[in-house]
């Protein structure tokens, strides 16, 4: 293993307590996890200015395995949680990790309400498309026609279109990357960390396990190849036709606005309310 990367794990990982994990091997949620502590690293974050928050399933053990102050909190949660701490403890740096059921079902409220009101929160959403945790049920972004635990034949219901859902909710920094493109990944990661305001994260992750065997991808590689064959770039999708688009998704930065950040206009309130 490299020097380097052996620095990363001893300076950013419970490495002594909490390991081995437990994601199945070549589970994505792996590759999410050493993107977020290579940007950590780059960007010199002190650790003790660090919060992660998390809900329920795969992505929610990510925080166990960081030496950060962590959150592992209820399902679909995550982010009330994540928002008390940034409107008492402003100048946190507060990172969410959910996953897409976590997310957009039981937490589909409170994620739409903070990209409206615009917390500063970096938010990560790891998308492998069903419910990988809890048995392989599908999720609201299980790809219409696809097999789950409670589709076996076939999914009859259209997906959630996660990064887009936070564009029209109002987020300033929404991309898309996935546990494939790992440079975009780093850079996006690092993009949505900097951006003042609530800004979305979606990767999009392999679960062989749960969904890939289900659906003709049962090893890992299997899905990152879909997932190198099926992801375009930003600007590249502006040149295509909605037939070249089907069955594939865009990867980059959808938006990238200044708004108002809510932490912010809400420090303003608590100072006119003392005078």
């Amino acid at each position: 293993m490299p020097r380097e990367v052996t620095k990363l794990i001893h300076k950013y990982l419970r490495h002594d307590k909490k390991f081995p994990h437990v994601w199945c091997p070549g589970c994505g949620n792996g590759i999410v996890l050493g993107s977020l502590v290579r940007v950590i690293d780059k960007l010199g974050l002190k650790k003790d200015d660090i919060v992660m928050v998390s809900g329920i399933g795969c992505s929610g053990r990510m925080p166990v395995y960081v030496d950060f102050n962590t959150l592992h909190t209820t399902h679909g949660r995550a982010l009330t949680f994540a928002t008390g701490i940034k409107l008492v403890k402003p100048h946190l740096t507060v990172i969410v990790v959910m996953g897409d059921g976590d997310a957009t079902a039981i937490g589909g409220n409170h994620f739409i309400h903070a990209a409206r009101r615009n917390i500063d929160l970096a938010t990560i959403i790891v998308n492998n498309q069903i419910y990988g945790m809890t048995g392989g049920q599908y999720s609201p972004t299980t790809p219409y026609g696809c097999i789950a635990t409670t589709a076996t034949y076939g999914h009859i219901e259209h997906a959630f279109s996660i990064a887009e859902l936070a564009v029209t909710a109002g987020a300033p920094f929404v991309a898309r990357g996935s546990v494939y493109h790992t440079k975009l990944l780093d850079d996006v990661i690092e993009q949505s960390i900097v951006k003042r305001g609530f800004s979305v994260v979606e990767v999009m992750s392999n679960c062989h396990v749960q969904f890939g065997r289900r659906n003709r991808m049962s090893d890992p590689v299997s899905m990152m190849k879909w997932m190198k064959d099926h992801a375009v770039k930003v600007d590249k999708a502006e040149k295509m036709s909605p037939d070249e688009l089907k069955d594939k998704f865009t990867i980059g930065i959808l938006a990238d606005v200044e708004k108002p950040v809510y932490t912010e206009e809400y420090e303003k309130i608590k100072q006119k309310a003392t005078v």
